[in-house]
């Protein structure tokens, strides 16, 4: 991609504006018509990596979701919403855990480290500068990251060296790069990605981190709007990625998608691994993981990334059981 071009334009704000054929045929056309198959490598491995990811929470214990009601129809752009979803997404968080778990801990270090509008200049201090680098060597002591880190090597996409790896994980997440033109660098991966930017003063780009919602729905900047599935796929409380619709600083995302529960370090070693394993500007895998069939979307900028987000498209083995009639 070239500097100064936005990974959101380039996919039409993300999956929302999909050509009105291929929402007609994601919603309505039978599954196998429009599905990739399954990349099973990719799903071995990932599946590996959730039952080494210790810092997942277990939903009903150390939090609880409410889904309430489905979201409507909103175009990019407008600030006019239904609101389907009286309470918030997320209650009774374990605040401890958050304080607690050291790259939960870190990772919150950095939500604030960052300005939320394309256009304005990041200036990174020093102070953030350690920031980052605290959080990455907790991130690389997790099993999770270890082992995708192994995988990644025995792939020849990453050196065996750790502090290479590290310096590629920090080229991937945290350089600083143009979204918009004619402006110092305003945007990187990690902002984009985990804590959401906005874009013209009209719509909210990237955002795809569950604990920067809960902390921004706790704060009173953000509002759950409701979910988005398909009739036959209704989300439940236990549901480890959400497609959703929420306002935030008065701007609406009519549709966004997130991991529930995850930990940061989870999400950023299968990101990196997709970003990693593929030279396209643009790649979705289809993928299952635990009990969810998902699209991963990841989207290049140059040598790092531009978004990465989870695209729920069935839970609950769901996808199984329709097979197998």
């Amino acid at each position: 991609m070239h500097p100064g071009t936005s990974a959101s334009n380039h996919i039409s704000h993300e999956w929302l504006c999909l050509p009105a054929f291929s929402l007609f045929s994601l919603f309505l056309l039978p599954d196998f018509v429009h599905r990739p198959a399954v990349n099973q490598e990719l799903s071995n491995i990932f599946n590996e990596l959730w039952r080494l990811d210790v810092n997942r929470w277990t939903p009903g214990i150390d939090y609880t979701i409410s889904v309430q009601g489905r979201a409507g129809y909103v175009s990019q752009g407008s600030h006019v919403v239904q609101d389907r979803a009286s309470q918030p997404l997320f209650s009774n968080i374990n605040e401890n855990k958050l304080s607690n778990t050291t790259t939960l801990s870190r990772f919150i270090g950095l939500l604030d480290n960052y300005e939320k509008s394309l256009g304005v200049a990041e200036l990174v201090t020093a102070e953030e500068l350690t920031e980052i680098n605290l959080f990455l060597d907790a991130v690389l002591q997790t099993e999770v990251m270890k082992r995708a880190h192994r995988y990644l090597v025995s792939k020849g996409k990453s050196s065996s060296n750790p502090g290479q790896f590290k310096r590629q994980l920090h080229l991937i997440w945290f350089h600083l790069y143009h979204r918009q033109r004619n402006m110092g660098p305003d945007s990187c991966g990690f902002e984009h990605v985990f804590v959401g930017e906005t874009k013209s003063g009209t719509e909210i780009t990237g955002f795809h981190n569950w604990i920067q919602f809960y902390l921004q729905e706790k704060n009173r900047n953000l509002d759950y709007k409701g979910y988005k599935a398909r009739d036959h796929d209704l989300p439940d409380q236990d549901d480890h990625v959400l497609n959703l619709q929420f306002s935030w600083h008065g701007l609406v995302k009519p549709v966004g998608s997130a991991f529930i529960g995850t930990s940061p370090e989870f999400e950023m070693a299968l990101f990196t691994i997709v970003f990693l394993m593929n030279t396209d500007r643009s790649t979705t895998v289809l993928v299952n993981i635990d009990q969810c069939q998902m699209e991963l979307v990841v989207i290049r900028h140059g040598r790092s990334l531009g978004t990465a987000y989870p695209k729920l498209l069935s839970s609950n083995s769901r996808h199984f059981r329709q097979h197998s009639h």
